[in-house]
């Protein structure tokens, strides 16, 4: 399931515009981010932004990843 979200613009006239994106709380809370916390965007490519955490909390349940086979 996705969290559509609105990109926001706020557009000064003595300084340089900037661009909000807010986390849906359902999200926040399940990723357990904190007040302050530092994150850095990674441009991917155009259709995708990856969000990278420098310290993270531990996974709440270990779960064993299959390996695919290349098809």
């Amino acid at each position: 399931m996705g969290y559509p979200t609105k990109v926001q613009l706020i557009q000064r006239k003595k300084s340089a515009d900037q661009y909000y994106i807010n986390f849906p709380t359902a999200l926040a809370e399940a990723m357990e981010f904190q007040k302050g916390e530092i994150i850095e965007w990674i441009v991917s490519d155009k259709a995708h932004l990856i969000l990278a955490r420098q310290y993270a909390p531990p996974d709440p349940v270990l779960i064993k990843k299959k390996k695919t086979l290349p098809s």
